[in-house]
């Protein structure tokens, strides 16, 4: 379950021109610079989705993506960019077909999953499930599905994001998640995944701050948790990592702000916090942790609404 950010996203352009040989060609172009290393990432995403699109392999492919953050380095770019390449290929399809906006976003979903898992969530807006549940109605393994059951104190949720390392995390989250195969405390952390899924509904619901803080906490930190006991093991934090964690713990004893930290597969922290309390929490940013991150950087976000299609420039 998560939220989709606002102001964090992906651009991403589809160009398809008349095959001019034998073989389709496929060029990949990030922020200006054409990078050839990330092709095979892609064709790997192209194979495993041929049975469920137009004919890719008939043209010659172009695509430019370029991101509003730093990419690779845990702040789910692979699902941000899966998501924008798996919108432009059901936007193609979708001009030679009449097709409805929530087929079209329910197809897209389950084609960014093959690309990346968490990209399934990013097809909509606001709150996103993924994976079947009991307690959440149409959810699927196959694809994402909007979360309706909260409190509106969610609808306008803020994400600040500290960027303690904008550089390449030490391990992909493909692999991490490969990790758990064989992790002797798999099942366990399967088991406290699914409790905690209970009572993050039953906080989203109520509106329940309090639960909520504890349960996004200790998701983040079980997380890293079995990366630091998996085989291998990897140390995903940093020293300022654990020094904001500290000081924002600490900020939340004294102030009863409820203020909650979440890590991805990577050493950057997110804070998220309701809107009534943004300028309180941004000025202790200010004041308190942009010392920590790399180059004084961090990126204020919210809840956002999910993808759209952008005129091309």
């Amino acid at each position: 379950l998560s939220f989709t950010l606002d102001q964090s996203h992906t651009n991403t352009s589809l160009e398809w021109h008349p095959k001019q040989g034998t073989e389709s060609s496929l060029k990949f172009f990030f922020e200006g610079q054409e990078k050839p290393e990330f092709i095979p990432k892609i064709e790997q995403f192209f194979d495993r989705i041929k049975d469920y699109v137009g004919p890719i392999g008939d043209f010659d492919l172009v695509i430019k993506s370029d991101n509003s953050f730093p990419h690779s380095s845990g702040i789910a770019s692979s699902a941000c960019s899966m998501c924008a390449l798996s919108m432009c290929l059901v936007d193609w399809e979708a001009q030679n077909t009449e097709v409805s906006q929530d087929e079209l976003l329910k197809k897209a979903s389950f084609l960014a999953r093959l690309g990346s898992g968490s990209a399934c969530r990013s097809t909509f807006g606001n709150l996103v499930s993924w994976g079947h549940h009991p307690g959440i109605e149409g959810s699927s393994d196959l694809f994402g599905t909007p979360y309706h059951d909260f409190h509106e104190v969610f609808k306008d949720y803020q994400d600040t994001i500290l960027i303690v390392e904008s550089g390449q995390k030490p391990v992909s989250s493909t692999v991490g998640h490969g990790l758990m195969n064989n992790h002797p405390f798999a099942k366990t952390r399967f088991e406290c995944a699914h409790t905690n899924m209970e009572k993050l509904q039953r906080a989203l619901k109520s509106g329940d701050l309090e639960a909520f803080v504890e349960v996004v906490e200790q998701e983040a930190l079980m997380l890293h948790a079995m990366m630091m006991t998996s085989s291998p093991y990897y140390l995903l934090f940093k020293p300022n990592t654990i020094k904001i964690i500290e000081e924002v713990w600490e900020f939340r004893r004294q102030n009863l702000v409820p203020i909650a930290i979440t890590l991805d597969a990577g050493a950057n922290v997110h804070l998220l916090y309701p809107k009534q309390d943004e300028d309180y929490v941004v000025s202790f940013i200010r004041t308190s942790l942009t010392a920590y991150c790399q180059n004084g950087r961090y990126i204020c976000d919210n809840v956002g609404e999910g993808p759209h299609k952008i005129e091309a420039l």
